[in-house]
């Protein structure tokens, strides 16, 4: 890969995982209420699920929609299921103090990981990515790729996991915490806006 080429691959990587979407809805959510230390698994999900699905995109997984396109819509209804029981969780997450009363605790990296497959704009992401920066799809380009959303997605995850932690500052409140909490969920119903009418 040609400096050139590594340099608009960083960039479109950085711009597309720093730009609002459901990891970074949760990742802000994850952080203002369980803080930054017990996050970490769920930055690590995130920052690492996402490239491991990069690669066997990259090798040729969508010809399966290609051969088997009842396959794009089932995943569509997963996506939109598992997001909606995702935003309501988020909605009733409970402040810090009551998390071990009620059960609740932050996305563990298996979870933030496996989400990344039913996750609309990873998807999205995946394909632009492979399409514009592994033409050739070879492996090593293929490689090239997944690396480069590796370093962005260390830079993304913990900038959206501050930015909620810091949050906690001001919803230190229970009342506060919840109103954020259940914004939240509403902007990740609303993120499947445009999945529902495609």
């Amino acid at each position: 890969m040609t400096p050139d080429l590594f340099f608009a691959l960083a960039g479109f990587a950085l711009v597309t995982v720093i730009t609002p979407g459901p990891n970074n809805l949760m990742l802000m959510t994850s952080g203002a209420n369980f803080g930054f230390r017990r996050s970490i698994p769920h930055m690590l999900g995130v920052g690492l699920g996402f490239p491991m699905m990069i690669v066997p995109v990259g090798l040729g997984v969508m010809q399966v929609f290609d051969l088997w396109p009842v396959s794009y819509t089932i995943l569509k209804v997963l996506s939109v299921l598992y997001m909606l029981y995702l935003a309501w969780r988020i909605g009733n997450a409970a402040p810090p103090d009551g998390a071990s009363r009620t059960g609740s605790k932050p996305l563990s990296f298996v979870q933030a990981a496996a989400f990344q497959w039913v996750n609309p704009k990873a998807w999205s992401m995946a394909l632009g990515a492979i399409t514009l920066y592994a033409t050739g799809r070879d492996m090593a380009a293929v490689l090239w790729v997944a690396g480069t959303y590796v370093a962005m997605g260390c830079i993304s995850t913990t900038t959206w996991t501050v930015i909620g932690q810091q949050l906690r500052r001001i919803l230190n409140h229970p009342s506060r915490l919840r109103v954020f909490n259940w914004a939240m969920a509403a902007l990740l119903v609303a993120s499947l806006i445009p999945v529902i009418w495609t």
